[in-house]
């Protein structure tokens, strides 16, 4: 699941929703929005169903396998507050999201790419782990390299960053700061947090 390399329209079109940004995906997604299937046909989807859908979506949207979720949501369980802001929050701290979020890459998967083959460094130090979750004040810039360099500014001229409030960008020296933890507001996954915490209570 961390690694879903299948069909993303088929997946954009299952959960109705753009889960995956690639531009042949989006305008896939266009084209055709009802389920996939040789004969797609309205649905009505129980209870489970339901939540389960919200929970791919989670799954897809922040690249995670099911026992990574499953550790988020004790760490989320365990910790003050609404367990379901608490869950999505953390999914928005990962470096691959925060890369992505940054301007950085157009997708989380090229982010995930970037980051475990070594192209970022948090605080001067490089990391390639995707799941490392930021904290407010972390440094996220692209490693010294020229070759590095030259590759996002490409990336980032043709898409030009917009970043959340609780993050700064500077495309001249490709950094981005961490200004401050995001919020239950700042997660930009439209999914049910509370339907997907009782699912995974059960």
């Amino acid at each position: 699941m961390a690694r879903y390399t299948g069909p993303k329209a088929r997946i954009n079109r299952r959960l109705s929703a753009q889960i995956y940004e690639n531009s042949g995906v989006l305008r896939a997604f266009d084209r055709r929005d009802a389920p996939p299937g040789m004969h797609p046909r309205p649905r009505r989807s129980s209870n489970y169903g339901t939540a389960l859908a919200e929970k791919q979506k989670i799954k897809h949207y922040y690249g995670l396998g099911e026992r990574q979720l499953r550790r988020y949501f004790n760490l989320a369980t365990s910790a003050k507050g609404n367990t379901a802001e608490n869950l999505l929050i953390m999914c928005e701290r990962r470096l691959d999201n925060v890369v992505r979020r940054a301007g950085f890459t157009k997708t989380r998967p090229q982010a995930r790419q970037g980051i475990t083959h070594g192209h970022f460094r948090v605080n001067g130090v490089k990391v390639t782990k995707p799941s490392y979750l930021l904290r407010a004040g972390d440094v996220i810039e692209v490693r010294g390299r020229e070759n590095l360099k030259n590759l996002y500014r490409g990336v980032i001229s043709n898409n030009p960053p917009a970043p959340p409030e609780w993050l700064s960008f500077d495309s001249e020296d490709l950094k981005a700061t961490v200004l401050s933890l995001p919020t239950a507001n700042d997660v930009s996954l439209p999914v049910d947090g509370n339907i997907v915490v009782e699912f995974l209570s059960r």
